[in-house]
């Protein structure tokens, strides 16, 4: 087995203190956007947990939304979910609060514990994926886990249309 990057092996550590068996795996090709993903994985798109970084307008806080791949999502729901407005957080938000760069940042292990929405119809899915840390790392999961290793809490993000 190679070795992990620091970015992907400080997911593993935080896999290993869950303690679920999750491991991961760091690709050739770049898992980056959810089509790369997919295509690099072998799974459909809807599979990938991809985690999005937000920022609260008024409170600056972070705003996970872990979605499907597939699926765009909306601001005004998420909004309306955490109480307060949101808007994309930059790249340098992103690194500060997360720990990690955009296409990479996974859904636990986070420098600073953000709020956490996940989108419902994850778990409609059997098995899905989530970055660990690079755009090249991802590490494969249930649902049921993710919701779990996460507090997160389930809400419908998807943007209509």
């Amino acid at each position: 087995m190679t070795e992990l990057t620091p970015s992907a092996r400080r997911v593993q550590d935080v896999l290993d203190a869950i303690g679920l068996g999750h491991a991961v795996v760091e690709r050739e090709a770049s898992t980056r956007t959810s089509e790369d993903a997919a295509n690099a994985i072998g799974c459909t798109v809807a599979q990938i947990a991809k985690s999005l970084i937000f920022r609260t307008r008024q409170s600056g806080r972070p705003v996970l939304v872990v979605a499907s791949g597939v699926n765009r999502v909306d601001e005004k729901a998420v909004g309306a979910l955490v109480g307060e407005k949101i808007e994309r957080a930059d790249a340098d938000f992103v690194r500060e609060k997360t720990g990690y760069a955009i296409g990479g940042v996974p859904p636990v292990g986070h420098a600073e514990p953000p709020l956490v929405l996940i989108d419902a119809d994850l778990l409609a899915l059997d098995t899905i994926w989530a970055a660990a840390g690079t755009p090249n790392a991802v590490f494969r999961l249930t649902p049921d886990q993710l919701v779990s290793m996460t507090g997160g809490q389930v809400a419908a993000v998807r943007k209509a249309g």
